[in-house]
């Protein structure tokens, strides 16, 4: 099937800039960028921005980054490539709505970003590599966010979503039931992005909580637990909580100790670590 004039124009427009930059994708840094319009415009369209202020990570050569300056009242670009950074300042220099950050993800100032009052939404094409630790730090900085529309590799989005005793469940699968309501929007084909990666990635919709579901008291005991027991997730709890949680911590939760850890929902492990840090735990 053909693609839209849209899509071979961003296509077209990729290719001519990383000509005019004389610019080679760098692996180290997960670049690969995205060309089909279609996907873009559906990513920008998941996030319904209205007249909000938008943070959005990864800009690169700006292929959601058109569709999100026409809607959002403020618009922060968090680029880790100085080319890029630059090539993205000269282009929104005469926008005052606009807000260019040359740093990493992982480390930026979120005050140095100009989002402005109220909680911001993030739009994002994560590179692979780090994808999972940007999340976590958004997580850690939720009260600065109400939602996050992030398009990541397909094997991490669906860790996202995934249920207890499921093969995808693992800790990224508790944090994000933690801290948001998660759901999956649609697959991306590799064909959509020069240069092609090796896998598929999925476009994910996260809305924050106003409130974590677990008291903020208990947090850092379930995050001990939970850790202890998905590193070894062949064992049972009883042996893979050895020294972490006593034999009558389990009676106190209502959880069998012969079940592994991977069969365990927040919830669960929310009693545990309550059970575990009371009197004798």
């Amino acid at each position: 099937m053909s693609e839209r004039p849209g899509a071979r124009s961003l296509r077209g427009r990729t290719g001519d800039a990383l000509r005019e930059l004389d610019l080679r994708p760098r692996r180290h840094l997960g670049q690969s960028f995205l060309v089909d319009a279609r996907i873009a415009e559906r990513i920008v369209n998941e996030a319904g921005v209205v007249g909000e202020s938008v943070l959005e990570i990864g800009p690169g050569l700006g292929a959601l980054t058109d569709l999100l300056a026409e809607r959002a009242s403020r618009l922060a670009l968090v680029e880790i490539d100085r080319s890029l950074a630059d090539r993205l300042q000269s282009r929104f220099a005469g926008s005052a709505r606009v807000h260019v950050v040359h740093a990493d993800a992982l480390t930026v100032d979120f005050d140095a970003c100009s989002l402005g009052s109220g909680r911001a939404v993030v739009v994002a094409n994560l590179p692979y590599r780090v994808g999972s630790q940007i999340l976590l730090r958004l997580f850690d900085e939720r009260r600065r966010f109400s939602r996050l529309v992030l398009m990541l590799q397909r094997e991490v989005a669906a860790r996202l979503t995934a249920s207890p005793a499921t093969r995808d469940y693992g800790l990224l699968s508790l944090w994000t039931a933690l801290y948001a309501e998660a759901r999956a929007v649609f697959r991306v084909s590799p064909a959509a992005f020069v240069p092609r990666p090796k896998v598929e990635s999925a476009v994910v919709s996260l809305r924050l909580l106003d409130e974590p579901r677990v008291p903020a008291a208990q947090i850092e005991r379930l995050r001990v637990i939970a850790r202890a027991a998905f590193s070894q997730r062949r064992k049972t709890l009883r042996r893979a909580l050895a020294g972490t949680v006593a034999a009558a911590a389990f009676e106190r939760a209502g959880i069998d100790p012969q079940r592994r850890g991977e069969t365990l929902s927040l919830e669960e492990f929310a009693r545990l670590a309550a059970a575990s840090g009371s009197a004798g735990g």
